[in-house]
């Protein structure tokens, strides 16, 4: 991944992260690390333990953020998720989201709670 591709993706998950905030989310960590790849949020919506996958893009020439959530990484998201749920011993309820922030669009953010059921 380029400097700058590493950079937007960053700048993405902060405006995902404030607009989490701004909807009353709780945030418990951010670019959690796994064996199986790295979960980019993870928040607490009232007693829900949700797993934020954030895509960002600036146009939509390769396609929306939403349309990156291929079967590889919904099988991705689902490892990390089950590891995090195991090493920190979660006993609540648990949701896996995916926010797609577009960047050429004034307040570019779809949210898409439970995107994995």
């Amino acid at each position: 991944m380029s400097g700058y591709n590493k950079n937007f993706g960053a700048y993405g998950e902060q405006l995902a992260a404030e607009y989490l905030k701004k909807n009353r989310y709780k945030i418990m960590e951010r670019n959690f690390c796994t064996p199986y790849g790295e979960i980019d949020i993870v928040a607490k919506d009232k007693k829900t333990v949700v797993f934020i996958e954030v895509k960002t893009r600036s146009s939509e020439k390769y396609g929306t953020g939403l349309d990156a959530i291929n079967a590889k990484k919904r099988k991705t998201m689902l490892k990390c998720a089950e590891f995090y749920i195991s090493a920190k011993r979660i006993k609540s309820p648990v949701r896996i989201d995916v926010i797609s922030i577009d960047t050429s669009l004034a307040g570019g953010i779809t949210h898409i709670k439970g995107a994995l059921e």
